[in-house]
C-alpha cells in the first residue's frame, strides 16, 4: 500500500489515505468503489478552525488511522459514511464521506472528548464495531 502525507497547507485538493473497503464492507455492509480517500482544503480549514492545534500536531497520523484504525462505525445521520477511530494518547476520530459521484472524502479529524467512554457506548449500540482487517 503506498505511504500517504498530509500538507496542512495544501491549496488543493490531496489523497490522504487509502481505506480497506473489504474489511470495511464486512463489518459495516457499505460498499465503496475505490478506497482512496481525498482531502479538501475546506476540511483543513474546518479542523484547523474547530479542533484548534489538531491538525498540526496529529495531522501525520492521518493516513495511519485510515489505513488501520481501532474501530469502523458509521454516523446512523448519515447514511454514506464511515467513522474511524484510533487510540493513540487520545481517541481520534476521522469522519468519511462518500460523495454522490462516487470518491470518498475526509470530512472531520477531531479528539473525542471522554473518548474511553464513548466508544464503550458506540460498541454497546452497535454504531461501532472493532477493526479486523
Amino acid at each position: 500500500m503506498e505511504q500517504y502525507k498530509i500538507d496542512i497547507n495544501a491549496t488543493t485538493i490531496q489523497i490522504v489515505g487509502e481505506l480497506n473497503i473489504e474489511a470495511v464492507k464486512k463489518l459495516i455492509g457499505i460498499e465503496f468503489p475505490d478506497g482512496k480517500v481525498y482531502m479538501y482544503p475546506g476540511a483543513i480549514k474546518h479542523i484547523k478552525k474547530r479542533h484548534n492545534g489538531l491538525i498540526e500536531q496529529y495531522g501525520h497520523l492521518i493516513p495511519v488511522i485510515i489505513a488501520n484504525p481501532d474501530y469502523v462505525g458509521q454516523n446512523p445521520k448519515e447514511p454514506n459514511s464511515v467513522e474511524l477511530v484510533k487510540v493513540i494518547t487520545e481517541h481520534f476520530l476521522v469522519a468519511i464521506k462518500l460523495d454522490p459521484s462516487g470518491y470518498l472524502f475526509l470530512s472531520s479529524f477531531y479528539d473525542l472528548d471522554n473518548g474511553p467512554y464513548k466508544v464503550q457506548a458506540r460498541l454497546r449500540s452497535g454504531r461501532l464495531k472493532p477493526y479486523k482487517p
